[in-house]
């Protein structure tokens, strides 16, 4: 018997209560990662997660199938998938797991893994653990049943690392930020590490009751941190997602200021300060950016969408700055993922280094005007079908070579991603939407 190939992009993501996010299934993956694991004679893994409700429940389930294969487990409570990866690598873990659905709804949830070093898992490793779905669950004998116990300092030893990627002595004091937890997995930590370092922090989204994750908060939904950062007057506002390995910011105008700035805003710092380097965005990065980036005398590349591919890319080229407009960030000069709050803390050390506001690191980037739409499909879209070719090459020519139109299916929902960037906002909204509009009525036919 085999298991269809359950591992996205990103782990493994669904709806609750449907395949694969079932108490059943996510226990046998358990399991699987469990044996795969011993295997290699490694049997030590740290769970934690973000404020789902379904949290609850796939916690012990996982619980239970590492024990079922011989594995101990840590149990770390809510916590940003960036800090099981550091202690996953600080604690000498074999394995970090992470159960959360990042910006996604409550009604979703899902699993991801870390590698001791704290780094995803490599495909390899997945197409073993895959291989072990495949097979009958049997339970080890039960004098080497894994051991399950609660880690209580976890969340002090992840603030004192996010503090110290910053330079020895820099203080925010001064500095009025409003920090979004996006009713998340950082809820308890972020507004911690921005006020120990000095700054004046206001909170918002940061009462989680199970439910209300990700809603009209976070780093997908910037509009309530935009009026919280107005009325407060405040410097800036820091919007995480709802596990925390994303960040937007808002300027002191109430501005929205997405992964790509924030990158620019990084990497103009590092190389000023000497970095030799290049920087990897990915297919729906602004062309600003790269222009931006250039100009600076640093090479550009761009990877597939998705933090991994960045990652990749970076370790390939033996780099060490990347990321996406969506706020994923990597600095792994830093950090071995992508992390929001230390991200956002990269950023405010520019700041202070600089004596700039935000808005004023940025000035040397111009932002082509691009417009997303997130075309909801309820079956699988071939983007090569001739009706869909044939719009992408009538968008293409309206742009008349001053622009990029990328279509892709997300790798997380069901949805086509459709993205056109241009010189005119007008045109860019234009074609976007009548470009969406064709992929929205192929898809129902």
């Amino acid at each position: 018997m085999s298991e269809a190939r359950v591992f996205g992009t990103d782990g493994v993501r669904g709806e609750v209560g449907r395949y694969p996010m079932t108490p059943e299934f996510v226990l046998k993956l358990g399991w699987a990662v469990g044996r795969v694991l011993g295997a290699q004679g490694r049997r030590r893994v740290l769970i934690g997660k973000d404020t789902r409700v379904s949290g609850y429940m796939f916690e012990s389930a996982l619980e239970a199938g590492f024990s079922a294969a011989g594995v101990d487990v840590r149990l770390l409570g809510p916590m940003p998938t960036p800090a099981i990866a550091y202690l996953t690598r600080t604690l000498r873990a074999s394995a970090g797991v992470v159960v959360s659905a990042s910006h996604n709804p409550f009604h979703d949830n899902g699993v991801k893994f870390f590698s001791s070093q704290g780094e995803k898992l490599p495909d390899a490793v997945e197409d073993e653990i895959q291989v072990m779905l495949g097979r009958e669950l049997k339970v080890v004998d039960s004098r080497q049943l894994g051991k399950a116990e609660r880690i209580t300092d976890a969340a002090g030893r992840y603030i004192e690392f996010c503090k110290s990627t910053v330079p020895n002595g820099m203080s925010l004091s001064g500095l009025r930020v409003v920090v979004d937890c996006a009713h998340g997995a950082t809820y308890q930590i972020a507004p911690r590490v921005f006020a120990e370092l000095g700054a004046e922090v206001e909170v918002i989204g940061a009462a989680p009751d199970g439910f209300n994750i990700n809603e009209s908060v976070g780093s997908t939904h910037p509009e309530a941190l935009q009026t919280a950062v107005r009325k407060a007057e405040a410097d800036l506002g820091i919007a995480l997602d709802g596990d925390g390995d994303r960040v937007v910011m808002v300027d002191a105008d109430g501005q929205i200021r997405d992964g790509d700035e924030l990158l620019y805003i990084i990497a103009a710092g590092r190389i000023e300060q000497g970095y030799q380097g290049g920087v990897v965005g990915t297919l729906m990065s602004n062309l600003g950016l790269e222009q931006a980036i250039e100009a600076l005398g640093c090479p550009f590349r761009r990877a597939k969408v998705g933090d991994r591919y960045v990652h990749e890319v970076l370790r390939a080229e033996q780099w060490l700055l990347g990321g996406e407009s969506s706020g994923h960030l990597l600095c792994l000069d830093r950090h071995s993922t992508g992390d929001g709050i230390i991200a956002a803390l990269q950023v405010l050390a520019e700041m202070v280094r600089r004596q700039r506001s935000l808005s004023e690191l940025l000035a040397p980037m111009a932002v082509l005007p691009q417009t997303l739409v997130n075309v909801q499909v309820e079956r699988a879209v071939s983007l090569n079908d001739p009706v869909i070719v044939d719009a992408v090459s009538a968008a293409e020519r309206e742009l008349a070579g001053n622009g990029r139109v990328l279509l892709r299916p997300s790798g997380t929902e069901p949805l086509i991603r459709v993205m056109v960037e241009g010189e005119s906002r007008e045109q860019v909204r234009t074609v976007a939407e009548a470009l969406a509009e064709v992929v929205r009525t192929h898809a129902a036919t």
